[in-house]
């Protein structure tokens, strides 16, 4: 239980470090921003983006609402890693628009093995989502 507790550590700390920062280097991720109009909601979008900053994005789809992230292993917990899929369900910005699903695995005897992810992990990072969404549409009304 001390390597859930080291990623949840983790995942704590990239909520709080994601929330100080907009946007990356990457041109990739600024142009699809860009492009959403008619899809997914750009605020739940961009904060989905920047809660995962440090997480390799595998596929991003701003029409359907869906980013697929890659396996991503942290220092604190080396024979575990973590994958997250967010679905943007709806172009408004409301309690219920996004959806997080957390996937773990540990290794064992050399090999990854799928093991339960908390349920709490989810909803902590779909808060997560939630809350820079509205910080970004807020300082974009200031």
């Amino acid at each position: 239980m001390k390597i859930t507790a080291a990623i949840a550590g983790v995942l704590t700390s990239l909520l709080i470090v994601s929330g100080c920062a907009m946007g990356g280097d990457d041109e990739r991720e600024r142009q699809i921003v860009e492009d959403i109009s008619g899809g997914a909601n750009p605020y739940l979008w961009r904060a989905s983006l920047d809660t995962f900053a440090d997480m390799p994005v595998i596929s991003a789809d701003p029409f359907g609402g869906i980013i697929i992230y890659d396996w991503k292993t942290y220092e604190v917990a080396p024979d575990e890693r973590i994958k997250t899929t967010v679905y943007i369900l709806d172009s408004r910005l409301r309690a219920d628009g996004v959806k997080v699903a957390v996937f773990r695995q540990a290794k064992r005897n050399g090999e990854w093995v799928d093991i339960d992810a908390s349920d709490d992990t989810s909803i902590q990072l779909e808060n997560a989502i939630l809350m820079r969404a509205r910080n970004l549409k807020s300082a974009e009304l200031d």
